[in-house]
């Protein structure tokens, strides 16, 4: 399976935010506000996390990831009134995804940490200034289908070439050996 793409990322953010959106309207209709929230908080954070699991090479602890997902989830809305407690549980959790399941190295793992946040914080900035549920999970995955970048940049910086796909390695092998028995004739 090859790596997630940026194009694929902006895919997730704009289906996100559209799902945020309509959940928003349809739960506010039959939930209190605050449950409303907490509620889409967890299904952003869930279903991104369930992406992330989809994408990764890595088999080992995915059912056990979406069992302690769901706990720590509704335990700290159990826990803790408003959305911010279970904003950052989410963050928090994608983070520690993205770290077991896709960043390769200590550093790799501090950028995606920068990354959350800047997309937080841009995201807060966003619905502050328009209002806009839509627009603000839009702003918040967007940024994070940069995450996709981050492995390829610390390789290159290094000079070591980021990990390849062992399909796209043969993949390219195989066009070589057609453009040179093309040649051939």
């Amino acid at each position: 399976m090859s790596r997630p793409s940026f194009g694929e990322g902006v895919l997730i953010a704009l289906i996100a935010a559209l799902l945020a959106s309509v959940f928003h309207l349809a739960f506010s209709l039959v939930l209190p506000r605050g449950d409303a929230a907490q509620l889409i908080v967890i299904g952003l954070g869930l279903g991104y996390g369930l992406y992330l699991l989809g994408r990764s090479r890595e088999r080992a602890g995915r059912v056990l990831l979406v069992f302690v997902w769901l706990a720590i989830s509704l335990v700290v809305a159990a826990l803790f009134a408003g959305v911010w407690p279970q904003i950052l549980t989410q963050i928090g959790l994608v983070w520690l995804t993205r770290v077991v399941y896709h960043q390769p190295d200590p550093l790799a793992a501090l950028l995606d940490l920068g990354l959350l946040l800047l997309g937080l914080a841009t995201a807060v900035w966003t619905l502050e200034r328009t209002g806009s549920l839509f627009l603000m999970v839009w702003t918040l995955f967007l940024i994070q289908a940069l995450f996709t970048r981050i492995p390829s940049l610390i390789g290159s910086a290094r000079g070591v070439p980021p990990r390849t796909d062992p399909f796209d390695t043969a993949e390219r092998a195989a066009e070589r050996a057609l453009r040179r028995l093309a040649s051939l004739d």
